[in-house]
């Protein structure tokens, strides 16, 4: 990461994705079902699923080589990794830093300690990708501090209500000897499956130029966070998820470290309609995606993947 250069300008954007015959973000407390706003019935997909989905696919381009190791990952042991990071800087583990902060008067030997905090700190934001693109609490051990990152994502939401199904399956088999006992051999094992039929989904994502330079985040980390929002699904493929895709990024590049527009004013341009209200959308060709360029200030550029 030597050399390069941090983000310098605010971006805001909106990712439009969707997906056909599948559940692309189930509720562990509703048994699976897809999510959804209980009163007006539009699905969610909250803002954890969609990093995971961005950190999955960073992890398989880049194998999770430093730079762009990733810190929250199936089965990880984060004080493990936290731990590393001490052991790198020949950080004594046996006395690990407290926060000399809490308003107290700092000695020398606490500043000491807040230095190996930002020490721990630094090093994580230079090795681990997401770290420095969505921030992480790193004082669950070894106390690394906390990063406040500088890319932030919504729930997203549906366009229209979602119908939600459920499917019955048959496994040809059983688990146990006991089970097939139960049956005299017929051997099935039933289960059930939910999908949305069709859902066209829309979340928000702002990345603070200030925060970017605090942990680092660079202009080829802005690069592959939006190649990563657009192909992210490509290698997240399941049954269980049907056919999901993402279907259009707009981002809107300001001029400035701190803006040149409110983030509402911006994504009140685009606007999402269903061509024919009168029967269920079933593919992303029955919506239309507007965007009032006449009402973007004029030091804000438009992109559009």
């Amino acid at each position: 990461m030597s050399k390069e250069v941090f983000v310098q300008k605010r971006y805001d954007f909106v990712i439009l994705f969707d997906v056909k015959d599948g559940n692309p973000n189930g509720d562990p407390d509703a048994g699976n079902l897809p999510r959804v706003d209980a009163e007006t019935g539009h699905g969610l997909v909250t803002d954890v699923c969609l990093k995971r989905k961005v950190r999955n696919y960073v992890g398989l381009k880049m194998e999770g080589q430093a730079p762009y190791g990733i810190f929250i990952k199936e089965k990880a042991v984060l004080n493990n990794t936290i731990e590393q990071a001490y052991i790198s800087l020949d950080i004594n583990l046996n006395e690990p830093p407290s926060d000399p902060g809490d308003g107290k008067k700092r000695n020398k030997a606490g500043q000491g300690q807040g230095k190996e905090i930002d020490r721990a700190k630094q090093f994580m934001c230079k090795n681990f990708f997401d770290i420095r693109t969505f921030g992480a609490v790193l004082s669950t051990g070894a106390n690394a501090g906390q990063v406040r990152g500088p890319v932030q994502l919504t729930f997203a939401r549906s366009v229209d209500p979602i119908v939600s199904l459920e499917h019955s399956i048959t496994r040809m088999a059983v688990t146990t000897e006991v089970e097939a006992e139960k049956q005299g051999g017929d051997n099935r094992t039933m289960g059930r499956k939910f999908t949305v039929p069709y859902g066209l989904y829309r979340a928000h994502g702002f990345i603070s130029a200030p925060l970017a330079n605090q942990t680092g985040f660079s202009d080829d980390d802005l690069e592959l966070l939006w190649e990563a929002l657009v192909t992210m699904f490509e290698h997240d493929r399941s049954a269980a998820r049907g056919l999901m895709g993402t279907r259009k990024l707009i981002i809107f590049e300001h001029s400035s470290k701190m803006g040149d527009a409110p983030v509402q004013q911006l994504f009140d341009t685009v606007t999402v309609k269903r061509k024919d209200e009168s029967k269920p959308a079933r593919d992303f060709s029955d919506y239309v995606v507007s965007i009032e360029k006449d009402k973007i200030p004029q030091r804000i550029t438009l992109i559009e993947k």
